[in-house]
């Protein structure tokens, strides 16, 4: 599994924590999330995966909180692994990111996630304003 970031520092003890994240397309332009906290920052939608969730219901539950969109899965792109921080959960998490890409199907609200707006822009913009190394390689991949 290719792994993004730094690598995990000598010592520290990381928590495995599995996601899925959304490249949501539409045409050519990408539904991304702006999360306003811990720090402001360009993601891909979606998240950890809760005990007894699978990766798809996860993906499809917060891309629906972080977006307000509801999503069609096309395929699987792949998996990457960093380790980080993450401060909102004062953990140091092995991130094990799985990726979709997925189209929108319908808009039912603004994000119910607090903190998150939904934003379209070209890939051109998502690969030089994502804060994820991997999210950016997973979209420069598509060459949409």
């Amino acid at each position: 599994m290719r792994r993004f970031g730094n690598p995990p520092v000598k010592g520290v003890t990381y928590k495995i924590r599995h996601g899925a994240y959304a490249v949501i397309r539409r045409g050519r332009d990408l539904l991304i999330t702006e999360q306003e906290e811990p720090f402001p920052e360009f993601q891909l939608p979606g998240g950890g995966i809760d005990p007894g969730e699978s990766p798809i219901q996860a993906l499809h539950r917060e891309a629906y909180e972080e977006t307000g969109w509801t999503i069609a899965i096309e395929r699987r792109l792949g998996v990457y692994s960093n380790f980080t921080y993450m401060p909102e959960y004062d953990l140091c998490a092995h991130k094990v990111c799985h990726i979709y890409l997925c189209r929108p199907v319908i808009r039912k609200s603004d994000p119910i996630e607090p903190m998150h707006t939904a934003v379209w822009m070209t890939p051109e913009t998502a690969i030089a304003q994502l804060g994820s190394d991997g999210d950016r390689a997973f979209v420069q991949s598509l060459r949409l």
